[in-house]
């Protein structure tokens, strides 16, 4: 159990990084953040920050001397780093939840093996193995690389008359994983908290609008059945269990009907904190980032009710422009994440909307 003064540190410095550290700093917990040199916007807000590369073993020794905890934002840091940390300190979650959530074949696999549903799925090594999974399949397909996609990358919708060879060079015949498509009625996700000794929130169901395979909005509550909630909040219990998983993650999920009954398939885990839960910052009595905290720390799990009925939207690229406005707007609540450069699809802030229920 960490105790005030203590110091968590955190693998990236993008933006889930920067909110680790603010809500870590109210409760007396001081950060460091380790990152590879580019435009880190955490640094601006930690007590300290280390530049190296995850595969420096020298400065993650160094930066593992510093910290009390070792926690990451971002499911793409290399589980040999992970793994060589936590010879010297605690890392949560663990390298194994890690590992399993970088590749998508694997998740799926680990998943299904819970007797949990998701799509149909089969690995593709090279073009018969594609030409076999569409077979075993059927089209619609989406074709997804095993490794490293987020936002729609490495991935591409395989239709009827769509040329199978094209689609494998599309995303450069990487090791892949075929999944059939599910025809769902909305995208919805529950994030959800895990201590070490099995304690477990879970925030009610987000239901999320992307836009360009980026997502756009996510609302609370969701338009689901109290059915769904709970099946939900159960599906990331069980995920949460069976990983041994420290800290905040979210379940990404499709929401289908069959015959008139609302039910939910599971798309993908995110081992960190997650976009469809920024709302929490302002629209829940504890956000996910001090959930987070708390639960790396070994302390309580805080209260997940939420404030009113939410909305944030995200603001991608010279959307973030608008700030004077949003800042002019009664209610809303701006956060914006301190990245030197917008580009189109780069994710430069959010706004929380809360109103009264209904």
């Amino acid at each position: 159990m960490l105790k005030p003064g203590n110091t968590i540190g955190i693998l990236g410095g993008g933006q889930l990084a920067r909110m680790i550290a603010l809500a870590a700093a109210p409760l007396g917990l001081k950060t460091h953040i380790f990152a590879p040199a580019g435009d880190n916007p955490a640094f601006q807000v930690a007590d300290a920050h280390s530049s190296a590369a995850y595969d420096d073993l020298a400065a993650l020794e160094a930066f593992a001397r510093t910290v009390d905890v070792v926690t990451y934002e971002f499911e793409n840091v290399p589980v040999a780093t992970a793994g060589h940390l936590e010879s010297f300190v605690p890392v949560h979650p663990g390298p194994r939840a890690l590992g399993i959530t970088q590749d998508r074949l694997e998740e799926k696999s680990f998943v299904a093996g819970l007797g949990i549903r998701t799509a149909p799925f089969a690995a593709v090594d090279d073009e018969a193995g594609l030409e076999a999974a569409l077979a075993e399949i059927g089209r619609p397909a989406v074709l997804k690389t095993r490794r490293f996609g987020y936002d729609g990358k490495g991935q591409v919708m395989i239709r009827e008359g769509d040329d199978a060879s094209a689609a494998f060079a599309a995303i450069g015949r990487h090791p892949a994983i075929l999944e059939g498509f599910v025809p769902f009625e909305r995208e919805v996700s529950v994030v959800a908290a895990r201590t070490a000794d099995g304690r477990f929130a879970a925030y009610e169901v987000t239901e999320n609008e992307h836009r360009h395979h980026i997502l756009h909005r996510s609302t609370v509550p969701a338009d689901v059945t109290p059915a769904v909630e709970a099946s939900a909040s159960a599906i990331a219990r069980h995920i949460g269990e069976a990983l041994g998983y420290v800290g905040v993650f979210a379940v990404e999920l499709f929401l289908v009907v069959e015959g008139g009954e609302q039910a939910v398939i599971v798309n993908e885990i995110a081992p960190r904190v997650h976009n469809s839960g920024h709302w929490t910052l302002d629209g829940a009595v504890t956000s996910q980032f001090e959930q987070h905290v708390r639960a790396i720390a070994g302390w309580p799990l805080g209260a997940v009710e939420r404030l009113g009925r939410v909305e944030m939207t995200n603001l991608i690229g010279d959307e973030a422009d608008t700030w004077h406005e949003v800042l002019a707007e009664p209610g809303a609540h701006l956060h914006l994440y301190g990245k030197a450069e917008a580009r189109p699809g780069r994710k430069m802030g959010h706004v929380t909307r809360i109103r009264p229920e209904a």
